[in-house]
């Protein structure tokens, strides 16, 4: 990808908070029109990430350019040219959905004429056109989720940052935003960088994936170039053998305890399922699965997603780090 012609363009952004390394050095380039997913656990650093590029947090070093604008630099046009949907809500629900909208427009300098008719469009493509009078306290999470995508996306930016879009939500409503999320992607190019811990999501929104894991991007790709990674399927076994029974077989690409029995990473599971059992003469349960983006986080931050730390924690540390 050409650095010119990028719509972000990070180069060894961070963010220190006291002894709290939050990002590390972060080098990352997003082209025009791209999906990218920064999937990772609670506190690993996607939050602050993306709040520097929206020149929310400043950088303690490296640099940034966000639709060819400097974010330290250039902060107001960085601003004009970015929507963003972070994980709090920040509608007013003593407004109705049209007046939020509104309101959203006249900040951000839409011209008058076009207000109306952008508004319309707006609440229609999320499915709001006929509650858009209604206040928002009446509008449920998954309604008030879309309402603030909407918002987003009024001004029409380049690039729209999506901070956890279906956290909390109920699958049909986690369905309609991934809906609306890949309508923006194939009918308006917009580029659009979400952060979340949902592995499916990732899996089926995004061009690309950006592994990170305390506050550095461990691995980027396609989820398929990701998941070859991992080297094959996997495999889970319980009674009957050890790791080293498997040493010898160049369709095994690794043997691991864990839970209580084997997990193996199998070259096409299938065709050598009969060779693995017959190693396992006390075999109690055998699991056959093709691998996930959970395997691909398992490989390569060596724990599993749900292990990270909780958003409190994160914050409650750099509280402390910000008083000491």
């Amino acid at each position: 990808m050409n650095p010119a012609s990028a719509a972000i363009l990070a180069e060894g952004l961070a963010k220190r908070y006291g002894e709290l390394l939050a990002v590390d050095a972060i080098d990352l380039s997003i082209a025009e029109g791209e999906v990218l997913a920064l999937l990772g656990p609670n506190g690993a650093g996607k939050t602050t990430f993306i709040s520097m590029l929206c020149t929310l947090v400043k950088p303690t070093s490296g640099s940034a350019r966000v639709a060819g604008h400097d974010i330290l630099r250039e902060g107001l046009e960085v601003r004009r040219n970015i929507g963003i949907v972070f994980q709090e809500p920040s509608v007013d629900d003593l407004l109705t959905g049209r007046e939020n909208l509104y309101l959203h427009s006249m900040l951000y300098g839409v011209p008058r004429r076009e207000i109306r008719q952008r508004m319309a469009r707006m609440l229609a493509t999320v499915g709001l056109g006929d509650r858009a009078d209604d206040l928002v306290r009446t509008y449920s999470g998954g309604m008030r989720r879309r309402l603030e995508i909407a918002r987003g996306l009024i001004h029409a930016p380049r690039i729209l940052f999506l901070d956890e879009p279906t956290l909390g939500l109920d699958p049909a409503s986690r369905q309609a935003v991934w809906g609306y999320i890949r309508e923006l992607k194939d009918r308006a190019g917009t580029t659009i960088i979400l952060t979340t811990h949902y592995m499916e999501e990732a899996d089926s929104l995004a061009d690309r994936v950006a592994i990170i894991d305390r506050g550095r991007i461990r691995e980027l790709g396609t989820a398929d170039e990701l998941k070859r990674k991992v080297g094959g399927d996997i495999v889970r076994l319980r009674g009957g053998a050890a790791p080293a029974a498997f040493a010898g077989l160049d369709f095994v690409k690794e043997a691991v305890r864990e839970d209580g029995g084997l997990r193996l990473t199998v070259e096409d599971a299938p065709r050598h399922l009969k060779a693995l059992i017959e190693l396992c003469p006390d075999l109690e349960e055998v699991h056959v699965r093709r691998v996930t983006l959970d395997d691909v986080f398992m490989k390569f931050t060596g724990r599993p997603i749900e292990a990270g730390e909780g958003r409190d924690t994160i914050f409650e540390r750099i509280a402390a780090a910000r008083k000491s």
